[in-house]
C-alpha cells in the first residue's frame, strides 16, 4: 500500500475510530489490477476528517474528496441510507460497519481492507469475486430502484471485467427497462463513457439485449472496436447528450464519412488524414491504403491550389458573386484528377465555364 494512502487511513484511526478502503480498488486490487481511484470509509465524521488531515474540502454527502498526486481519494463516514429522492438518500451516520457495508451496491464492491492489507468480507463478496459474479447486497428490487444508475454499473462491470450478472438483477431489469430513463444524460454518459474507454462493448449489447437503449436515448448497430474511442463513439447515435465541443466536432467528421461509406479524394481533403483513418478501421479499409490514397493527393489544403483565391476574383470572366462556388468546383476536379494543379490549366478550365 502507498504511504500516502496509509498515512490516511493512520491518521482516521484515531479517537478509536475505523477505517478501511473498500470499493473498486479493493476488487481490482484482488484482481491485479492497478488502480487510483480509492474509496475510504470511516467512523470519523466529516468536521473530524477536515479537521485530523488539515484540509477545508467542501462535504457532500458526507463524503470528502482529495486530489492527491496520481490519487483521486474519496473519505466517507459511515452511513446509513434511510430513504431515496431521486437518486439522493437521506443519510444518517453510524459508526458500525456493518450498517454502511449494507447500503453499498455490489458483493465485489464491498470487501473491506485495512492500513496493513488485511482483507474483511462481511457479505461474501470474495467468493462472488472468485465466481466472476455481479450480485447485489440485500434486496435486489429495492437497490435498483433506489438507485437506477446501479444497472448500468452492473452493465459496465460486466462489460469491462468480463463476468456474469446475477440473474435476479437480469430479471429486474426485463420487467423495469423504463426505470433508467430516470437518470440524467451526464450519469448515464459516465457510464457508457468507462465502457467505451476501456474498449470492452459487449456491455451495449446487453444494452440492446435488454431493451434498454430505447429508454436511454441511443441508438446503435454492431459496434466495431477502434484505437481512437472517437470511432466508437461515432458508431452511436446519442440523443440530448453532452460533449466537449472539440470531441462533438470529430465525431460528426467521423459520422459523415461513414455516411458515406468509403475514403475518397474529397474526404481526405476535408477530414484530414487521422480521421479518415479512425474512419477507415470502422469500415474495414486498410490503413495503407489510406495512407498511399493521402499521399498521392494532388491538393491537401485550399493554399496548395496553384491559383489563389485572390487571383481567381481578379479575372474578368469569373462572376464575383459566385467566387466560393467557383473555387470549390475547382477543388473537386482537381481532387477527381479531372484538372491539373497549375495555373494555366486552372484559367484554362475558368474559360470553359464562362
Amino acid at each position: 500500500m502507498d504511504k500516502i494512502i496509509k498515512d490516511i487511513l493512520i491518521k482516521l484511526e484515531t479517537n478509536n475510530n475505523t477505517a478501511y478502503i473498500t470499493g473498486g480498488f479493493v476488487r481490482d486490487k484482488l484482481l491485479g489490477i492497478d488502480s487510483f481511484d480509492i474509496d475510504i470509509t470511516t467512523s470519523m465524521e466529516p468536521n473530524e476528517i477536515k479537521k485530523i488531515l488539515n484540509i477545508n474540502n467542501n462535504v457532500y454527502y458526507g463524503s470528502i474528496n482529495i486530489k492527491h498526486k496520481q490519487y483521486n481519494i474519496d473519505i466517507t463516514t459511515y452511513r446509513e441510507e434511510l430513504n431515496y429522492n431521486k437518486r439522493k438518500p437521506n443519510i444518517k451516520y453510524t459508526k458500525d460497519i456493518n450498517i454502511d457495508i449494507k447500503r453499498r451496491d455490489f458483493t465485489i464492491n464491498a470487501i473491506l481492507m485495512d492500513k496493513n492489507e488485511k482483507i474483511i468480507d462481511l457479505t461474501n463478496g470474495i467468493n462472488d469475486l472468485n465466481k466472476k459474479i455481479i450480485r447485489c447486497i440485500g434486496n435486489v428490487n429495492k437497490k435498483l430502484t433506489e438507485d437506477p444508475l446501479r444497472i448500468l454499473r452492473a452493465i459496465r462491470l460486466y462489460s469491462i471485467y468480463d463476468f456474469d450478472i446475477d440473474e435476479n438483477i437480469i430479471n429486474f431489469i426485463k420487467n423495469n427497462p423504463n426505470i433508467v430513463s430516470t437518470l440524467s444524460k451526464d450519469k448515464i454518459k459516465q457510464e457508457l463513457d468507462k465502457m467505451i474507454k476501456s474498449k470492452k462493448l459487449n456491455g451495449f449489447k446487453l444494452i440492446k439485449e435488454l431493451k434498454l437503449d430505447k429508454y436511454l436515448d441511443i441508438k446503435y448497430n454492431e459496434l466495431k472496436v477502434t484505437n481512437n474511442i472517437l470511432g466508437i463513439y461515432a458508431q452511436i447515435e446519442f440523443n440530448n447528450y453532452n460533449f466537449k465541443k472539440e470531441d462533438k466536432t470529430n465525431i460528426n467528421k467521423i459520422k459523415n464519412i461513414l455516411n458515406i461509406g468509403k475514403i475518397t479524394n474529397k474526404t481526405l481533403f476535408k477530414y484530414g488524414l487521422d480521421i479518415n483513418l479512425i474512419a477507415g478501421e470502422v469500415l474495414s479499409i486498410d490503413k495503407n491504403e489510406i495512407n498511399k490514397m493521402y499521399n498521392n493527393l494532388k491538393i491537401k489544403s485550399k493554399k496548395d491550389v496553384k491559383l489563389h483565391y485572390k487571383d481567381i476574383v481578379n479575372l474578368k470572366y469569373v462572376c464575383y458573386n459566385n467566387i466560393n462556388s467557383v473555387y470549390n468546383d475547382i477543388i473537386d476536379n482537381i481532387l477527381e484528377n479531372k484538372l491539373d494543379n497549375n495555373k494555366e490549366s486552372i484559367k484554362e478550365f475558368l474559360r470553359k465555364k464562362e
